[in-house]
């Protein structure tokens, strides 16, 4: 990617990532700890799933810069935004629907491979928060 290109649209893609993921992973892991079903973690919910599906829309508009690409833009990265825009509404009817099991199930899952594994591949070498933090 050219650096004209890499500043002008990445890089505020990059920011604009950060500031929904970061409240996402805080509200998520508060989530996991605390008491279900009250009227606080519905309202965490929600915002919690509207984060994600913004972050992982977000993603989609951001180049894959390390491995393989589909059509120069899509690398692997890119599955985890296909993970939230299937389990956040699942997660969501499963809970409108009193089905507590598969509502627990899709927000296990969206936690551990959107935010833990996603992001856990964000500090790999070649990525733009391994190269803050490491270089």
């Amino acid at each position: 990617m050219q650096a004209q290109t890499y500043h002008a649209v990445y890089l505020p893609l990059a920011y604009a990532h950060l500031a929904t993921v970061l409240p996402a992973f805080i509200i998520g892991t508060y989530m996991m700890i605390r008491r279900k079903g009250t009227p606080l973690h519905r309202l965490l919910g929600k915002l919690y799933m509207v984060l994600m599906l913004i972050t992982a829309a977000i993603t989609l508009l951001m180049p894959a810069l390390v491995g393989p690409k589909l059509f120069g833009h899509f690398g692997f990265i890119h599955l985890f935004s296909v993970l939230v825009f299937v389990s956040v509404p699942k997660a969501y009817l499963a809970a409108r629907s009193h089905n507590i099991t598969a509502h627990k199930h899709s927000m296990i899952g969206l936690y551990i491979g959107g935010l833990l594994i996603a992001g856990s591949f964000a500090f790999m070498p070649g990525r733009l928060l391994h190269t803050w933090l490491f270089q």
